[in-house]
């Protein structure tokens, strides 16, 4: 816990995005089997918390490509956001010992 506390300047960021990456990989997964107007709370909190990443990633893909490939965009970029915490932390000396890249 005192590693935690020492360091919630990385490990709260890597956890939000941890979580909206496998949050967004569930959503796309579900979403082979289930309509998107599907009215399950599993599936509206899906999307309440992955529709502003995809938004913005919407924001900056051309129009022509599907919603699919959008959301895939988005784990990528995410995964991208992730790495590039760790760089930049350790790059500065403030990475955890533990995440040491």
């Amino acid at each position: 816990m005192a590693d935690f506390v020492a360091h919630w300047y990385f490990h709260i960021p890597n956890f939000v995005l941890a979580a909206l990456v496998y949050t967004l990989i569930g959503r796309l997964i579900l979403g082979i089997f289930v309509p998107e107007s599907w009215d399950n709370y599993i599936w509206r909190a899906f999307r309440r918390l992955t529709d502003p990443p995809i938004a913005a990633v919407a924001f900056v893909t051309p129009q022509v490509m599907p919603r699919v490939v959008v959301m895939l965009f988005t784990v990528l970029w995410l995964s991208v956001a992730r790495v590039a915490l760790a760089v930049g932390l350790n790059a500065v000396g403030l990475l955890p010992p533990s995440a040491a890249v």
